[in-house]
């Protein structure tokens, strides 16, 4: 198997992973005989879960199992993964402290329709720029486009900027000594964004380099959005109960900076 393609972690991240549970779970002196697949396999099928958006019926004729032994060892698995990783990489605020350059940008996660969910909800979380069903994340990165943090979800009706404000990073970067740069939906903050065009008359010479300049030195916030919805639950849609998404998006957070190393 091509872990790294499959489950978007190295063989030897994997066995990390497993070691640091296998601890936990020697801490609750909960036993894993009698189960149909060993920790390392459930951890790998969790991740595969996670990586691939797959359903679990096709995870479970994957592994020999069937589909409710999978829906069991994902949610007893799901939240242990979070646990191990709760120390990895650094929050905002700390990158802030330490003089990086973050570049800041939104996106979304489709949630499908969801009726069931009552009118008011279904209209809140609809976006009207994606029409989609869907929550807003926040998403900042290093210059050179490594992920540093990724911002609770908030409501996908939800405008980038008054989303900053909702998830308490804009209390974070808007002030004159954080050096950040994002797109013209922040133009409101202290924030290096691209000059809007005035009405009236077309763009100066001069502000059309500086454009380029900011949009070349947004470039690899994109490449670190790309690279976090390889988390294909983040790209293709969530299916799951929609008041855990907060905490599972959290978790491909800590699986993309435990990726990269931090």
């Amino acid at each position: 198997m091509r872990y790294q393609s499959t489950t978007g972690l190295h063989h030897d991240d994997i066995l990390e992973l497993v070691t640091r549970i296998h601890h936990i779970l020697q801490g609750r002196r909960a036993s894993l005989r009698r189960k149909r697949l060993g920790l390392y396999k459930q951890v790998v099928v969790t991740l595969i879960l996670l990586r691939q958006n797959i359903s679990q019926m096709t995870a479970a004729d994957m592994f020999g199992i069937s589909q409710p032994t999978i829906s069991r060892i994902y949610r007893r698995t799901l939240p242990l993964l979070g646990r191990v990783l709760q120390f990895t990489g650094i929050s905002l605020e700390e990158a802030v402290r330490q003089d990086h350059l973050v570049l800041v940008d939104g996106t979304y996660v489709p949630t499908g329709n969801r009726p069931a969910q009552g009118r008011e909800l279904e209209k809140a979380n609809y976006s009207g720029k994606h029409r989609v069903q869907c929550l807003g994340i926040q998403v900042a990165a290093t210059y050179h486009g490594e992920l540093i943090a990724v911002s609770e979800p908030q409501s996908g009706a939800r405008h980038d900027s008054r989303a900053l404000e909702e998830s308490g990073w804009a209390a974070i970067l808007d002030h004159e000594h954080v050096s950040w740069i994002a797109d013209s939906a922040y133009s409101k903050y202290s924030a290096l964004t691209p000059i809007r065009k005035t009405t009236g008359r077309g763009r100066l010479d001069w502000e059309i380099i500086f454009n380029k300049v900011v949009a070349s030195s947004r470039s690899p916030i994109g490449h670190a959005i790309g690279h976090l919805k390889q988390w294909k639950i983040l790209a293709t849609g969530y299916r799951g109960r929609l008041h855990e998404l907060p905490e599972t998006i959290a978790i491909f957070a800590k699986l993309e900076l435990f990726r990269l190393g931090w």
